[in-house]
């Protein structure tokens, strides 16, 4: 499956969280951006539910492709903040919140990849299922 969220991905991951003390106890929460961010996949990625969650092991490649300003060149490597590790797992999260699979641990394989673009912007998504047992090696 192959799917392409047009939109300028979002900045912020779900690894900003924030703390509060109540009554002298710690109190983790999502900050008001990251709900909004998360919405804002969930609501792109709606369209592309597959009939059924895949199941068994799947392979995942990501392409985040930000718009440009005039100091980068269109396909050039963003090398800034957010990691690519913190982007996937607000995408991940999302994708299990849609359907997209029963559980995040069902990716075995991934390449993420982070790039500045003229146009479009977005994330470029592609899923496969790979079979139960590797082949040569």
């Amino acid at each position: 499956m192959k799917i392409f969220l047009l939109m300028n991905p979002p900045t912020v991951t779900a690894q900003e969280r924030k703390v509060a003390l109540v009554k002298n106890k710690p109190i983790f929460y999502k900050p008001e951006n990251v709900k909004k961010a998360k919405a804002e996949i969930i609501k792109y990625l709606k369209p592309f539910k597959p009939p059924s969650p895949y199941e068994g092991a799947i392979e995942l490649h990501v392409v985040w492709l930000f718009p440009k300003g005039k100091s980068h060149k269109h396909n050039e490597w963003r090398i800034t903040k957010p990691d690519t590790d913190n982007l996937e797992k607000m995408l991940k999260d999302c994708m299990t919140e849609v359907g997209f699979w029963k559980d995040d641990a069902q990716v075995v394989k991934e390449i993420v990849e982070k790039r500045w673009s003229d146009d479009p912007t977005g994330i470029s998504i592609e899923m496969d299922k790979l079979d139960k047992i590797l082949k040569g090696g």
